[in-house]
């Protein structure tokens, strides 16, 4: 569940901030919201990789580890790997 915690606090359950998350946690909240905005839910279509990779850059240091994220945009973006639809 630490996946929901956010770096500045704003998650859940326990709010957790920064670096009180686990170093695992904060990897999967990254791929959690790219696999989740990327792919195609029961609810809605699939926003693409690109809206998602933008949306975890933009929060970059706020609700994301900031190495996680940059970590995560060089493997999508040198194409080192993709989400499968």
């Amino acid at each position: 569940m630490e996946h929901h915690e956010r770096m500045d606090g704003s998650g859940y359950p326990g709010g957790l901030a920064g670096n009180g998350i686990l170093l695992e946690s904060r990897i999967l909240a990254v791929a959690d919201v790219a696999e989740a905005m990327a792919t195609h839910r029961p609810y809605r279509s699939a926003l693409g990789l690109e809206v998602a990779l933008e949306e975890i850059n933009s929060r970059k240091g706020i609700l994301y580890d900031p190495e996680v994220v940059s970590v995560c945009l060089s493997l999508f973006r040198n194409k080192e790997y993709a989400i499968k639809a």
